[in-house]
């Protein structure tokens, strides 16, 4: 391994004042889209839902598109119109809203919306017929999730509907889409019983009379490790910021995150830290206290075990992880107030990584970089 590169004191705004920080690396995220883009046998769909994974809605969208994507996809369409609002022409899909949801203003913005019901379906008619719009649709089926979209035997009757509104000029059906519950497990036998059910669901709509020229089914894992799901478009949302949920493929982290070690203090042995004792120190041994804690997003369940990087080495989390405040045991070694600690980043100097608080947490990568706090500054390169 490389000698780790280590920042004493790094002043982090602009007053100069240390603060927790959230460093974002847009390299990574071109780089991890150009990876799928050479990858996809077909488009590649930016997922930025959740404020882009929580690495930025507008810097991952701009980015992704500029690496190769060529749709960008959110949850509501209040996050879509959010997507929308950075000036972007390329496709917007939303595809989570309930059935009274703005289909007027989606139309306006030009906003393709997931249908997965027929009740879904008769309001989006009935706003686009009212509004004088022709509304961009794709029709949802559940491919084996039992979650989002029509359930199989509903799935005839809503594209007959669909190709109905379509003949009345009310709406345009531009895809079918579907999800898999199982794409992190490569070779599950549910990833091949959700593809047969998405190629029987377009099938089906094709016997109704319905021509949708993109399907899509994959996400990251399958896009990874699954080439028959690719079909015309990918959808890449973890992936985009180095998360595999498969474990299949490295692929570049694009988060590091920092706290000021804000005060130090030598302790004797059979010191109890922090709320409750939890954690009794068996010598005597120097804490650093970082001002960052689970109001910020580090969980409290990973108070024992945790990690953080200070002065180069990995020191342990003492006692229990506080709203605001996380302290370190440094050993023999003590620093000074100002070092920075690195909670986590791409693990290149040694640093725990989002998949190391992920483990401790007991959780998956995603819950962790969508957590991180919104008084944590970002600091965007």
């Amino acid at each position: 391994m490389k000698a780790p590169t280590i920042h004493p004191r790094r002043p982090r705004n602009a007053t100069g004042v240390q603060e927790p920080t959230l460093e974002i690396d847009l390299a990574a995220v071109a780089a991890n889209t150009r990876r799928f883009v050479r990858q996809a046998h077909g488009e590649v769909m930016a997922v930025v839902k959740a404020d882009g994974f929580g690495h930025g809605l507008h810097a991952v969208a701009r980015t992704a598109l500029a690496g190769g994507a060529t749709w960008l996809g959110a949850t509501s369409i209040a996050e879509a119109l959010a997507v929308r609002g950075t000036g972007v022409e390329a496709p917007v899909l939303s595809w989570l809203n309930p059935v009274e949801a703005d289909v007027t203003t989606a139309c306006r913005h030009r906003i393709d919306l997931a249908v997965p019901s027929g009740r879904h379906l008769a309001a989006v008619v009935e706003a686009a017929a009212r509004a004088g719009y022709r509304a961009r649709v794709h029709l949802q089926l559940d491919t084996g999730m039992a979650r989002d979209g029509a359930a199989p035997e509903e799935w005839p009757d809503l594209v007959r509907t669909a190709r109905r509104a379509e003949s009345a000029g009310h709406i345009t059906v531009v895809g079918v889409m579907g999800h898999l519950a199982r794409a992190a497990e490569p070779g599950h036998p549910a990833n091949t019983t959700g593809l047969r059910a998405m190629l029987r669901g377009v099938e089906t709509a094709g016997q109704a009379g319905l021509r949708p020229s993109t399907r899509h089914l994959a996400a990251t894992a399958a896009t990874l490790t699954d080439p028959d799901t690719h079909l015309d478009l990918v959808r890449i949302g973890a992936g985009l910021v180095g998360i595999d949920p498969s474990g299949s493929t490295r692929l570049r982290s694009a988060l590091r995150l920092t706290a000021p070690v804000v005060q130090v203090r030598r302790v004797p042995a059979e010191t109890g830290v922090g709320y409750g004792h939890t954690h009794v120190t068996d010598r005597a041994t120097n804490l650093a206290l970082l001002p960052i804690g689970y109001a910020d997003g580090l969980r409290r369940d990973t108070s024992e075990g945790a990690r953080v990087l200070v002065a180069g080495r990995r020191c342990p989390v003492a006692g229990v992880i506080s709203m605001d405040q996380v302290v370190v045991d440094l050993g023999d070694d003590p620093v000074e107030p100002g070092t920075e600690a690195v909670v986590f980043g791409p693990g290149d100097d040694g640093e725990p990584t989002v998949d190391d608080w992920a483990h401790w947490a007991g959780t998956i990568p995603h819950e962790i970089v969508t957590g991180i706090g919104h008084r944590i500054r970002r600091s965007i390169r």
